[in-house]
């Protein structure tokens, strides 16, 4: 049995992180798996007994101590791959991928099989493309746009598409776990579901369910995530919504909120392979999306969900500015909402293809990809 490392920043909230820790466990029955972290506080997710190693080497501020992690953390790699005589390293992420490349030039030819994901649009530098393209023996990116980029523009032979997976099963059991505690008893909920961060939107979205509850009084937001959020609850407040949003918070199991959504909207401009569009389509909300850069129109394929133009980069807190974009997707949303049919239809939609991505597939592309 091949041993595999997988290399991650850490194991707390992130979708990377939670890829690594599903990707752990997937494999345990094929390979003999071991995670490396550069810091083990917080640790989320469940790895069902799958060895953690903190190599210590938590992030600093600075840029000087971000070019100094890198290469402690390269050294430590380097020492753990030896001593653990790895066959391939996985690695997630800008951060561990410099470190699984660095640690893979210390090593030399003789040193495992270095793997790089490439998880997101916002990774594509081309310094660092290059850098992946020359010294890593896989590049497995989350989107096949990714993916043809990386090939078409850096000449790359063996970069190679592989989306996330969900295991639709267990996201209903931990549906099921609680019951998610809201401050409304009734109404149509629409849910989005993010850390705080510029790429995600947030103000768009906002601005967005302004209009649609202006036309739907029935309707509530639900934003469940990590971050204080203080500049969209002020927004919220000045768009005279705040009674009908909900900022939730992380959850350690957002499943129980997430399901008593209607419709998932999301509206990024960066994404790679939005997670948590997926297991909101696994539990039947509806899906609406900004057609970004990567994620949602390949999640979609032309069918399972409505696409709706990417909008701007620039946060806009200015609750009297409502551009056009934002009202046209409004439109949209709304129309969505009042017509039943179609809502049950995309319902049915969003769970068929939630099931397209599945563990086995998966785990069937790892097991080719690791052969020779």
């Amino acid at each position: 049995m091949k041993k595999m490392l997988l290399i991650a920043p850490s194991l707390h909230q992130g979708g990377l992180e939670k890829v690594c820790a599903m990707t752990a466990v997937a494999l345990q029955p094929y390979f003999e798996v071991k995670i490396a972290v550069f810091d083990s506080a917080n640790i989320d997710f469940d790895v069902e007994g799958t060895p953690i190693i903190d190599l210590k080497v938590p992030s600093r501020p600075g840029k000087l101590a971000k070019v100094i992690n890198v290469f402690k953390r390269a050294h430590r790699l380097n020492k753990l791959k030896k001593k653990e005589k790895i066959d391939i390293a996985y690695s997630f992420g800008n951060t561990a991928n410099l470190a699984n490349v660095f640690a893979g030039r210390l090593l030399g030819k003789k040193g495992p099989k270095c793997w790089l994901g490439v998880r997101s649009y916002m990774d594509m530098n081309s310094a660092r493309i290059r850098l992946y393209c020359k010294c890593a023996d896989r590049l497995l990116c989350c989107s096949e746009t990714i993916r043809q980029e990386i090939e078409e523009k850096y000449s790359c032979d063996h970069a190679y598409t592989l989306q996330n997976f969900f295991d639709i099963a267990q996201i209903e059991n931990r549906a099921a776990e609680g019951t998610g505690i809201l401050p409304w008893q009734d109404g149509r909920i629409i849910v989005s579901m993010g850390r705080e961060d510029v790429v995600k939107g947030y103000w768009h979205l906002l601005k967005i369910f302004s209009l649609v509850h202006k036309e739907l009084p029935d309707t509530k937001l639900l934003l469940i995530g990590k971050g204080e959020f203080t500049a969209y609850r002020k927004l919220a407040a000045d768009l005279g919504i705040e009674d009908a949003v909900c900022f939730a918070g992380l959850q350690k199991n957002p499943y129980p909120y997430l399901k008593k959504g209607t419709l998932y909207l999301l509206t990024s401009y960066w994404e790679g392979f939005p997670n948590a569009l997926v297991e909101a389509m696994a539990l039947g909300l509806v899906a609406v999306a900004t057609d970004c850069m990567t994620g949602p129109a390949e999640i979609f394929d032309g069918k399972y969900g409505i696409l709706v133009p990417n909008m701007g980069k620039e946060p806009d807190m200015d609750a009297s500015h409502i551009d056009e974009e934002e009202r046209r997707t409004a439109k949209r949303v709304i129309a969505l909402l009042q017509d039943e049919a179609e809502m049950a239809r995309y319902s049915r939609l969003s769970v068929e293809r939630a099931g397209d991505f599945s563990k086995e597939e998966y785990i069937r592309k790892i097991k080719e990809l690791s052969v020779g």
